[in-house]
């Protein structure tokens, strides 16, 4: 059996809050602008690390083990990380996916770097492009051109998150859109860093990097 998997952090509850104040605000313009937008619920808001794509469920354990390798590796510790500005991949002009960005985070950027060095050789594709942390709020079916909509919080600045812990989420497709459910967590402190590779190469499904999917690299 396969699932959908990506490992990323979420954002605080009181970020999350404040993200979706501004997305009914968005969400009325978009309608007042015929501009046909799905919002992501807040409790889904977080920013991706590594996508992963279909994953046989097998294999979820030698995740966990490159999992808090990487964590070991980076030595970030605890991390904190602020979201501000509104923008969309591929632009504003084409929009599939509205994002909230992330401020300069080298912690975030050194866990997305590790992840991929213990990643790949599990038999993961290399991720030839470059990270960029935010948290999406919003996606289109089509590219649409939003920036009119976003122009007002486009500078918005959010509240800071504290995160402690890397977590592996299996994303589950619903009528209304994805589920994120946590599959297992692995602290930023206090990872034993002699963890060995003890796991043979996974075996992948295709990798799905849509803008539908919960990818943050671009």
């Amino acid at each position: 059996m396969t699932v959908r998997l990506f490992i990323g952090v979420p954002v605080a509850p009181a970020v999350a809050g404040e993200l979706a104040g501004t997305c009914e605000s968005l969400a009325r313009r978009a309608t007042s602008q015929q501009v046909a937008m799905r919002w992501l619920a807040p409790a889904a808001y977080h920013v991706t690390l590594r996508f992963l794509g279909w994953t046989r469920r097998e294999s979820i354990a030698a995740i966990e083990e490159a999992m808090r390798r990487a964590v070991a590796r980076a030595s970030t510790g605890p991390l904190r990380f602020r979201c501000e500005r509104l923008g969309a991949f591929p632009s504003p002009a084409r929009a599939t996916v509205v994002w909230a960005g992330v401020e300069d985070a080298p912690g975030l950027a050194a866990l997305a770097t590790a992840l991929e060095r213990e990643l790949v050789p599990l038999g993961f594709a290399a991720e030839r492009r470059a990270f960029h942390a935010h948290v999406t709020i919003a996606r289109l079916r089509e590219p649409t051109r939003v920036d009119q909509v976003l122009l007002p919080f486009s500078e918005q600045v959010f509240s800071e998150t504290r995160c402690d812990s890397l977590l592996l989420f299996e994303s589950v497709t619903k009528p209304n859109g994805s589920e994120y459910r946590e599959v297992l967590c692995v602290p930023l402190s206090g990872t034993n860093s002699a963890v060995q590779r003890q796991s043979e190469p996974v075996q992948t499904g295709s990798l799905d990097a849509s803008p539908g999917s919960d990818d943050g690299w671009k």
